[in-house]
């Protein structure tokens, strides 16, 4: 016997809730033809032009090396263009090309329909509740690194 048994474990629901939204999300991007993080990087892309590949990695909570992977091949499809920035010539700028973001926005269609499934699951107050009490976690766990 653990010292902890599973279902009272917050982490387990909290991983259950992550795969199924990333299994509803994953299914309805196909139609876009993205994944899950190539979709995340181009819906900061088209609120942040211009970003760096780190940056960008931060922001989809994906590693450097996985955000370089997911740029090659939205840039081997014709929907990035990375540029040399104009101070920092070893620096990246990325943007959405015209068909990047023709795809970005198909694609949030399909996604904002999945949040909004979600979020229709809770009154009001239990989505603020919710978002509140998901920041808590991240905070305690931010703080264990």
């Amino acid at each position: 016997m653990t010292s902890m048994p599973p279902e009272e474990r917050i982490g387990s629901h909290v991983k259950r809730a992550e795969q199924a939204l990333l299994a509803a999300k994953s299914a309805a991007l196909k139609p876009a033809a993205v994944t899950v993080p190539q979709y995340a990087a181009l819906l900061w892309l088209a609120e942040k032009p211009g970003i760096s590949a780190a940056a960008l990695s931060r922001l989809c909570g994906v590693t450097p090396p996985t955000m370089n992977t997911v740029l090659k091949n939205l840039h081997e499809r014709g929907l990035i263009e990375r540029t040399p920035h104009e101070w920092h010539r070893n620096v990246l700028e990325t943007r959405l090309t015209p068909q990047g973001r023709a795809v970005m926005e198909q694609a949030d269609d399909s996604a904002v329909r999945v949040e909004r499934a979600l979020a229709a699951a809770f009154s009001e107050e239990e989505r603020e509740r919710l978002i509140e009490l998901l920041g808590r976690c991240s905070d305690v766990l931010d703080t264990l690194k």
